[in-house]
């Protein structure tokens, strides 16, 4: 009887442990020459799906991972004698073979349709009209192909895709965590049909190839309300599109989630509930800057408040905030556009970016008569953007009048935290980072089936927040140098940004090497 429950409890504690290590095949984007090295007949006779290489080695999903001969089978076709097996049930790997086979096939299809229509002819491809362009795009297989792709990277929190036409294929590469990765390559015969159906579902032109357009497409899934910025160039082989998305549910954030350390965060939200006085945020593009606006308006959007803004583009759409889109064809720049605001009686008005003299002279000016104004600018840090400012002419004892507080801040990406190991850093990179205490513990990623062998999974944010003060602003009336502005902030307790990302390191949140990345090499 006690031989039948132990017997019973193991069994319990292995299924337990099977489950422990069950993998997420939806969170697995697979490369088509992946696909290749096994047969759709082969992956559903023995109920596997190849995942990715890792050097020599491939790994595959598996519903019975001691399945020797099926294991040996997957050697045999792919001729790869270093097989991994990751344990998946049967009903999901089932239904990523008929997903991501499904998806081949379907490539197969355009091609078929294509030359069907004779586009191709004796390996050159003719030029299509803009008739046949519309009815290429609008056949079943390549719109299930162009919504595949989106999908999977808004599934993937992918920032942007970039459809890039070669001299003989169409390569699909996505930016993820700030960092670009090839998708999918396509034949060139796809070109046509897959990008005329991003150009029609983004009310561009199709006919229209010789000049840059601008075209948007709103993108549901699921629950989440995705709109995508679309942009063609004209290059050597083709049209490049590029798709940025912007996924309005991670765009707005309260201040807590946005990564800053206690003391940045106490000083951002005591400058954003200021009467009036410029609060900027600086950084490269893609640096979050935008997503830091939103919250620090959402912190102190009220009833009682007045919130009016510029933006290009509108990226989130706030309760009670009067929001204007930019649009330099009927005349309303972010100039006109401020000038404007300033006769709706606003509290609190934010410009999505300070770009040119005119734009900081009147934002200036509206600090000065008692609003809040809170814009961005492109500066490598904080005290950079009182430089910024006297290049585009504004008088000195008006940007020290006027700024109260320049926020500069960078994203790094997260170590994964499935595969985090302690790491020896080399002698080198400490003296570079000025790390003395050689007994500090690091960390970095090892690699693994979650993180898709890239050792980062997601990114936060380092920062560094210049107050002004009366000392600052006398420094800036003697127009003295980002470097002795830099030097008194010092002093008077502001950590630069490598330090944050020092402290993130620490912590164990991200690498020295991504710190390094991100803040330059002075």
């Amino acid at each position: 009887m006690e031989e039948k429950e132990n017997s019973g409890e193991q069994a319990d504690q292995s299924s337990a442990s099977r489950k422990k290590c069950l993998i997420d095949l939806a969170k697995y984007v697979i490369e088509p020459n992946i696909l290749k090295l096994i047969p759709k007949t082969v992956a559903l006779k023995f109920t596997v799906l190849p995942l990715y290489l890792n050097g020599q080695v491939l790994f595959i999903a598996m519903d019975d991972p001691k399945n020797i001969t099926a294991i040996d089978e997957v050697r045999k076709v792919t001729k790869i004698h270093a097989i991994i097996p990751l344990y998946s049930s049967k009903e999901d790997i089932l239904s990523a073979i008929d997903r991501h086979y499904g998806l081949q096939q379907k490539v197969q299809d355009i091609v078929v349709e294509i030359q069907k229509e004779r586009l191709e002819k004796t390996g050159e491809e003719d030029e299509a009209s803009a008739p046949d362009l519309v009815a290429m795009a609008e056949q079943a297989p390549v719109i299930k192909l162009v919504n595949h792709v989106i999908m999977r990277a808004i599934q993937e929190k992918c920032s942007d895709i970039h459809f890039e036409p070669d001299e003989k294929v169409l390569r699909v590469r996505c930016r993820q965590d700030g960092i670009m990765q090839e998708n999918y390559v396509f034949q060139k015969q796809l070109e046509s049909a897959i990008l005329a159906r991003i150009k029609i579902t983004a009310g561009m032109d199709i006919a229209e190839k010789r000049k840059p357009q601008d075209g948007r497409i709103k993108f549901r899934l699921e629950s989440k309300q995705i709109d995508i910025r679309v942009s063609s160039l004209p290059t050597l082989y083709g049209e490049n599109i590029v798709m940025r998305l912007l996924d309005k549910t991670s765009v707005m954030k309260d201040l807590g989630s946005l990564g800053m350390e206690a003391v940045v965060l106490e000083k951002f939200n005591k400058l954003i509930h200021y009467p009036y006085g410029i609060i900027l945020v600086t950084g490269p593009t893609g640096s979050g800057k935008s997503t830091t606006l939103y919250a620090g308006i959402g912190a102190i959007n009220d009833v009682e408040m007045n919130i009016v803004t510029v933006e290009d583009p509108i990226e989130y759409n706030l309760d009670l905030i009067r929001q204007t889109q930019v649009n330099p064809k009927v005349g309303l720049t972010f100039a006109s556009g401020l000038r404007a605001i300033l006769r709706q009686d606003p509290d609190v008005i934010m410009v999505g970016e300070i770009r040119d003299p005119e734009t900081a002279e009147i934002a200036s000016q509206a600090a000065l008569t008692g609003h809040l104004v809170l814009s961005t600018l492109h500066t490598n840090d904080a005290c950079g953007a009182v430089t910024r400012l006297a290049d585009m002419g504004i008088q000195p004892f008006l940007i020290a009048s006027s700024v109260i507080g320049v926020l500069a801040q960078r994203l790094v990406r997260r170590i994964c935290e499935n595969c985090k190991e302690p790491v020896t850093v080399p002698p080198a990179l400490l003296k570079e980072l000025e790390i003395e205490d050689v007994d500090t513990v690091f960390y970095a990623g090892k690699g693994c089936d979650r993180c898709k062998q890239m050792k980062y999974a997601g990114r936060t944010t380092i920062h560094e927040i210049m107050v002004m003060t009366e000392e600052m602003r006398e420094l800036i009336v003697k127009r003295a140098s980002q470097a002795d502005l830099f030097a008194l902030a010092k002093k008077q307790g502001m950590k630069a940004l490598r330090e944050s990302g020092l402290s993130k390191a620490r912590l164990g949140l991200t690498t020295l090497e991504e710190v390094l990345k991100v803040t330059g090499k002075n």
